[in-house]
Protein backbone atom coordinates (compact mmCIF):
# COMPACT_ATOMS: atom_id res chain seq x y z
CA UNK A 1 0.00 0.00 0.00
CA UNK A 2 3.07 2.23 0.01
CA UNK A 3 3.27 4.74 -2.83
CA UNK A 4 7.06 5.05 -2.77
CA UNK A 5 8.72 4.21 -6.09
CA UNK A 6 12.10 2.78 -5.06
CA UNK A 7 14.52 2.53 -8.01
CA UNK A 8 15.83 -0.78 -9.26
CA UNK A 9 18.75 -1.23 -9.10
CA UNK A 10 19.03 0.66 -5.81
CA UNK A 11 22.15 2.78 -5.29
CA UNK A 12 24.13 2.10 -2.13
CA UNK A 13 23.72 4.43 0.89
CA UNK A 14 27.22 5.73 0.20
CA UNK A 15 26.34 6.58 -3.41
CA UNK A 16 23.15 8.33 -2.25
CA UNK A 17 25.03 10.27 0.43
CA UNK A 18 27.64 11.38 -2.12
CA UNK A 19 24.96 12.50 -4.58
CA UNK A 20 23.24 14.48 -1.84
CA UNK A 21 26.53 16.15 -0.98
CA UNK A 22 26.93 17.17 -4.61
CA UNK A 23 23.39 18.57 -4.57
CA UNK A 24 24.35 20.83 -1.65
CA UNK A 25 27.65 22.09 -3.06
CA UNK A 26 28.31 24.93 -5.46
CA UNK A 27 26.07 27.87 -6.22
CA UNK A 28 22.60 27.00 -5.02
CA UNK A 29 21.09 23.68 -4.05
CA UNK A 30 20.00 21.05 -6.55
CA UNK A 31 16.57 20.47 -5.02
CA UNK A 32 15.49 18.12 -7.79
CA UNK A 33 18.35 15.75 -7.00
CA UNK A 34 17.49 15.74 -3.29
CA UNK A 35 13.86 14.93 -4.10
CA UNK A 36 14.86 12.18 -6.53
CA UNK A 37 17.03 10.50 -3.90
CA UNK A 38 15.19 10.95 -0.59
CA UNK A 39 11.68 10.92 -2.04
CA UNK A 40 12.22 7.44 -3.49
CA UNK A 41 13.67 5.64 -0.48
CA UNK A 42 11.99 3.72 2.34
CA UNK A 43 12.38 4.61 6.03
CA UNK A 44 15.06 1.93 6.47
CA UNK A 45 16.94 3.17 3.40
CA UNK A 46 16.69 6.81 4.54
CA UNK A 47 18.08 5.84 7.94
CA UNK A 48 21.09 4.23 6.23
CA UNK A 49 21.61 7.35 4.11
CA UNK A 50 21.50 9.57 7.23
CA UNK A 51 24.01 7.33 9.03
CA UNK A 52 26.35 7.12 6.03
CA UNK A 53 26.13 10.86 5.35
CA UNK A 54 27.09 11.63 8.95
CA UNK A 55 30.04 9.21 8.78
CA UNK A 56 31.33 10.65 5.51
CA UNK A 57 30.86 14.36 6.13
CA UNK A 58 30.76 14.70 9.94
CA UNK A 59 27.45 16.55 9.91
CA UNK A 60 23.79 15.69 10.27
CA UNK A 61 21.86 15.30 7.03
CA UNK A 62 18.81 16.81 8.72
CA UNK A 63 20.84 19.85 9.78
CA UNK A 64 22.14 20.23 6.24
CA UNK A 65 18.64 20.03 4.80
CA UNK A 66 17.56 22.73 7.24
CA UNK A 67 20.43 24.92 6.08
CA UNK A 68 19.97 24.32 2.35
CA UNK A 69 16.18 24.40 1.98
CA UNK A 70 13.40 26.76 3.01
CA UNK A 71 9.68 27.12 3.61
CA UNK A 72 7.16 24.33 3.29
CA UNK A 73 9.54 22.38 1.07
CA UNK A 74 12.12 22.28 3.85
CA UNK A 75 9.56 21.18 6.41
CA UNK A 76 8.31 18.38 4.15
CA UNK A 77 11.80 17.14 3.31
CA UNK A 78 12.95 17.13 6.93
CA UNK A 79 9.81 15.39 8.19
CA UNK A 80 10.15 12.78 5.46
CA UNK A 81 13.85 12.16 6.09
CA UNK A 82 13.41 11.79 9.87
CA UNK A 83 12.94 8.50 11.67
CA UNK A 84 9.14 7.94 11.58
CA UNK A 85 8.77 7.42 15.34
CA UNK A 86 10.82 10.54 16.12
CA UNK A 87 8.78 12.47 13.57
CA UNK A 88 5.51 11.44 15.21
CA UNK A 89 6.83 12.21 18.69
CA UNK A 90 7.72 15.74 17.59
CA UNK A 91 4.42 16.23 15.76
CA UNK A 92 2.47 15.21 18.85
CA UNK A 93 4.57 17.42 21.09
CA UNK A 94 3.85 20.40 18.85
CA UNK A 95 0.15 19.51 18.70
CA UNK A 96 -0.15 19.43 22.49
CA UNK A 97 0.72 23.13 22.57
CA UNK A 98 -2.12 24.08 20.23
CA UNK A 99 -5.86 24.47 20.58
CA UNK A 100 -8.49 23.16 18.20
CA UNK A 101 -9.60 19.91 16.68
CA UNK A 102 -6.82 19.83 14.07
CA UNK A 103 -4.28 19.50 16.88
CA UNK A 104 -6.30 16.72 18.51
CA UNK A 105 -6.32 14.88 15.18
CA UNK A 106 -2.54 14.48 15.45
CA UNK A 107 -2.80 12.77 18.84
CA UNK A 108 -5.54 10.47 17.54
CA UNK A 109 -3.64 9.64 14.33
CA UNK A 110 -0.51 8.62 16.19
CA UNK A 111 -2.50 6.66 18.78
CA UNK A 112 -4.96 4.89 16.50
CA UNK A 113 -3.57 4.79 12.94
CA UNK A 114 -0.20 3.36 14.05
CA UNK A 115 0.83 -0.19 14.82
CA UNK A 116 1.17 -0.99 18.53
CA UNK A 117 4.95 -1.31 18.21
CA UNK A 118 5.20 2.05 16.44
CA UNK A 119 3.18 3.72 19.19
CA UNK A 120 5.52 2.21 21.80
CA UNK A 121 8.49 3.59 19.85
CA UNK A 122 6.87 7.04 19.70
CA UNK A 123 6.29 7.03 23.44
CA UNK A 124 9.88 5.93 24.11
CA UNK A 125 11.38 8.65 21.89
CA UNK A 126 8.97 11.24 23.30
CA UNK A 127 10.34 10.54 26.81
CA UNK A 128 13.94 10.84 25.64
CA UNK A 129 13.33 14.10 23.75
CA UNK A 130 11.04 15.96 26.13
CA UNK A 131 11.82 14.43 29.56
CA UNK A 132 8.23 13.51 30.29
CA UNK A 133 5.86 10.82 29.12
CA UNK A 134 3.33 11.40 26.39
CA UNK A 135 0.63 9.95 28.62
CA UNK A 136 1.57 12.34 31.42
CA UNK A 137 1.57 15.39 29.16
CA UNK A 138 -1.88 14.57 27.79
CA UNK A 139 -3.34 13.71 31.21
CA UNK A 140 -2.10 17.00 32.67
CA UNK A 141 -2.83 19.21 29.65
CA UNK A 142 -5.01 22.25 30.17
CA UNK A 143 -5.88 22.19 26.45
CA UNK A 144 -8.37 19.35 26.94
CA UNK A 145 -11.37 18.99 29.21
CA UNK A 146 -12.80 15.80 30.59
CA UNK A 147 -13.85 13.32 29.28
CA UNK A 148 -11.73 14.07 26.17
CA UNK A 149 -8.50 14.27 28.15
CA UNK A 150 -9.10 10.86 29.73
CA UNK A 151 -10.04 9.38 26.33
CA UNK A 152 -6.86 10.65 24.65
CA UNK A 153 -4.66 9.50 27.54
CA UNK A 154 -6.13 6.01 27.30
CA UNK A 155 -5.65 5.93 23.53
CA UNK A 156 -1.94 6.75 23.71
CA UNK A 157 -1.44 4.31 26.60
CA UNK A 158 -2.97 1.37 24.75
CA UNK A 159 -1.08 -1.63 23.41
CA UNK A 160 -3.53 -3.52 21.22
CA UNK A 161 -3.39 -7.21 20.38
CA UNK A 162 -1.98 -7.43 16.84
CA UNK A 163 -3.25 -10.78 15.55
CA UNK A 164 -6.38 -10.90 13.39
CA UNK A 165 -8.27 -13.36 15.59
CA UNK A 166 -11.87 -12.17 16.11
CA UNK A 167 -14.38 -13.26 18.75
CA UNK A 168 -17.66 -13.05 16.83
CA UNK A 169 -20.05 -13.33 19.76
CA UNK A 170 -18.13 -10.67 21.65
CA UNK A 171 -18.32 -8.42 18.59
CA UNK A 172 -22.11 -8.80 18.52
CA UNK A 173 -22.39 -8.13 22.24
CA UNK A 174 -20.17 -5.06 22.17
CA UNK A 175 -21.98 -3.69 19.12
CA UNK A 176 -25.12 -3.77 21.27
CA UNK A 177 -23.29 -2.09 24.17
CA UNK A 178 -22.10 0.69 21.88
CA UNK A 179 -25.53 1.15 20.36
CA UNK A 180 -27.22 1.50 23.75
CA UNK A 181 -24.68 4.08 24.88
CA UNK A 182 -24.98 6.09 21.67
CA UNK A 183 -28.78 6.11 21.94
CA UNK A 184 -28.41 7.59 25.43
CA UNK A 185 -25.79 10.07 24.18
CA UNK A 186 -23.43 8.54 26.74
CA UNK A 187 -20.24 8.20 24.70
CA UNK A 188 -18.02 8.63 27.75
CA UNK A 189 -19.54 5.55 29.37
CA UNK A 190 -16.78 3.33 30.78
CA UNK A 191 -17.70 0.38 28.54
CA UNK A 192 -17.52 2.56 25.43
CA UNK A 193 -14.09 3.91 26.42
CA UNK A 194 -12.86 0.41 27.25
CA UNK A 195 -13.97 -1.02 23.90
CA UNK A 196 -12.58 1.79 21.76
CA UNK A 197 -9.29 2.17 23.65
CA UNK A 198 -8.35 -1.50 24.15
CA UNK A 199 -9.80 -3.82 21.51
CA UNK A 200 -7.59 -4.87 18.63
CA UNK A 201 -8.37 -3.44 15.22
CA UNK A 202 -9.71 -6.65 13.70
CA UNK A 203 -12.08 -7.09 16.63
CA UNK A 204 -13.25 -3.50 16.31
CA UNK A 205 -13.89 -3.87 12.58
CA UNK A 206 -16.07 -6.92 13.32
CA UNK A 207 -17.89 -4.98 16.05
CA UNK A 208 -18.55 -2.05 13.73
CA UNK A 209 -19.82 -4.44 11.03
CA UNK A 210 -22.27 -6.00 13.51
CA UNK A 211 -23.26 -2.50 14.59
CA UNK A 212 -24.37 -1.66 11.06
CA UNK A 213 -26.21 -4.96 10.76
CA UNK A 214 -27.94 -4.27 14.07
CA UNK A 215 -28.93 -0.64 13.48
CA UNK A 216 -28.87 -0.13 9.72
CA UNK A 217 -26.36 2.69 10.22
CA UNK A 218 -22.60 2.80 10.49
CA UNK A 219 -21.40 3.65 13.98
CA UNK A 220 -19.91 6.99 12.92
CA UNK A 221 -23.19 8.01 11.24
CA UNK A 222 -25.11 7.05 14.36
CA UNK A 223 -22.80 9.01 16.67
CA UNK A 224 -23.09 12.05 14.40
CA UNK A 225 -26.88 11.84 14.39
CA UNK A 226 -26.99 11.85 18.21
CA UNK A 227 -24.33 14.41 19.07
CA UNK A 228 -22.30 17.22 17.56
CA UNK A 229 -20.02 17.73 20.56
CA UNK A 230 -16.26 17.91 20.23
CA UNK A 231 -15.98 14.64 22.14
CA UNK A 232 -18.33 12.93 19.67
CA UNK A 233 -16.36 14.31 16.73
CA UNK A 234 -13.09 13.04 18.19
CA UNK A 235 -14.64 9.64 18.93
CA UNK A 236 -15.57 9.41 15.25
CA UNK A 237 -12.00 10.33 14.25
CA UNK A 238 -10.62 7.64 16.54
CA UNK A 239 -13.00 5.05 15.05
CA UNK A 240 -11.93 6.01 11.54
CA UNK A 241 -8.21 5.90 12.38
CA UNK A 242 -8.63 2.50 14.03
CA UNK A 243 -10.79 0.80 11.42
CA UNK A 244 -10.82 2.99 8.28
CA UNK A 245 -7.70 5.21 8.34
CA UNK A 246 -7.91 5.88 4.62
CA UNK A 247 -11.24 7.65 5.22
CA UNK A 248 -9.75 9.92 7.88
CA UNK A 249 -6.65 10.84 5.90
CA UNK A 250 -8.57 11.43 2.69
CA UNK A 251 -10.68 13.95 4.62
CA UNK A 252 -7.57 15.50 6.20
CA UNK A 253 -6.03 16.07 2.77
CA UNK A 254 -9.28 17.47 1.42
CA UNK A 255 -9.67 19.74 4.43
CA UNK A 256 -6.16 21.10 3.99
CA UNK A 257 -6.79 22.28 0.44
CA UNK A 258 -10.46 23.31 0.51
CA UNK A 259 -11.51 26.94 0.62
CA UNK A 260 -9.27 29.99 0.50
CA UNK A 261 -5.63 29.17 1.05
CA UNK A 262 -3.92 25.89 1.77
CA UNK A 263 -3.13 24.46 5.21
CA UNK A 264 0.35 23.31 4.24
CA UNK A 265 1.25 21.87 7.65
CA UNK A 266 -1.79 19.58 7.63
CA UNK A 267 -1.30 18.61 3.98
CA UNK A 268 2.37 17.85 4.57
CA UNK A 269 1.66 15.76 7.66
CA UNK A 270 -0.98 13.63 5.97
CA UNK A 271 1.09 12.85 2.89
CA UNK A 272 4.47 12.43 4.60
CA UNK A 273 3.13 10.25 7.42
CA UNK A 274 1.04 7.93 5.22
CA UNK A 275 3.11 7.62 2.03
CA UNK A 276 4.75 4.38 3.22
CA UNK A 277 1.65 2.99 4.93
CA UNK A 278 -1.62 3.30 3.02
CA UNK A 279 -1.38 6.12 0.48
CA UNK A 280 -2.73 3.89 -2.30
CA UNK A 281 -5.89 3.26 -0.28
CA UNK A 282 -6.14 6.96 0.62
CA UNK A 283 -5.98 7.88 -3.06
CA UNK A 284 -8.78 5.44 -3.87
CA UNK A 285 -10.93 6.74 -1.01
CA UNK A 286 -10.23 10.34 -2.04
CA UNK A 287 -11.29 9.71 -5.60
CA UNK A 288 -14.47 7.95 -4.48
CA UNK A 289 -15.43 10.59 -1.91
CA UNK A 290 -14.50 13.78 -3.75
CA UNK A 291 -14.66 12.81 -7.45
CA UNK A 292 -11.15 14.08 -8.08
CA UNK A 293 -7.63 12.91 -7.28
CA UNK A 294 -5.05 13.78 -4.66
CA UNK A 295 -2.61 14.48 -7.49
CA UNK A 296 -4.91 16.95 -9.21
CA UNK A 297 -5.62 18.83 -5.97
CA UNK A 298 -1.97 18.94 -4.92
CA UNK A 299 -1.06 20.36 -8.35
CA UNK A 300 -3.83 22.93 -8.04
CA UNK A 301 -2.91 24.11 -4.53
CA UNK A 302 0.89 23.91 -4.31
CA UNK A 303 3.87 24.95 -6.40
CA UNK A 304 7.60 24.58 -6.94
CA UNK A 305 9.75 22.07 -5.12
CA UNK A 306 7.14 21.69 -2.37
CA UNK A 307 4.68 20.44 -4.97
CA UNK A 308 7.30 18.09 -6.42
CA UNK A 309 8.11 16.35 -3.14
CA UNK A 310 4.42 15.89 -2.35
CA UNK A 311 3.72 14.44 -5.79
CA UNK A 312 6.73 12.14 -5.48
CA UNK A 313 5.38 10.79 -2.18
CA UNK A 314 1.80 10.50 -3.45
CA UNK A 315 3.06 8.41 -6.35
CA UNK A 316 1.58 7.73 -9.75
CA UNK A 317 -2.15 8.19 -10.13
CA UNK A 318 -4.65 8.14 -12.94
CA UNK A 319 -5.83 11.68 -13.76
Amino acid sequence: MSSIDVPNPLPSPKEDAQELRKAFEGWGTNEKSAIKILGRRTAVQRAEIRRTYAELYKESLLDRLHLELSGDFRKAMILWTMDPAERDAKLVHEALKKKGEKAIWVVIEVSCASTPDHLIAVRRIYRSLFFSSLEEDIASSSMYKEPLRRFLARLVSSYRYTDEYVMRELAKFEASVLHNAIKKNDLHDEDVLRIITTRNKSQLKATFLHYKQLTGKSIDEDIESHSSSQFANMMIRAIWCLAFPEKHFAEVIRYSIEGLGTDEDTLTRAIVCRAEIDMKMIKEEYKSAFKTTVTRDVIGDTSGDYKEILLTLVGSEEP
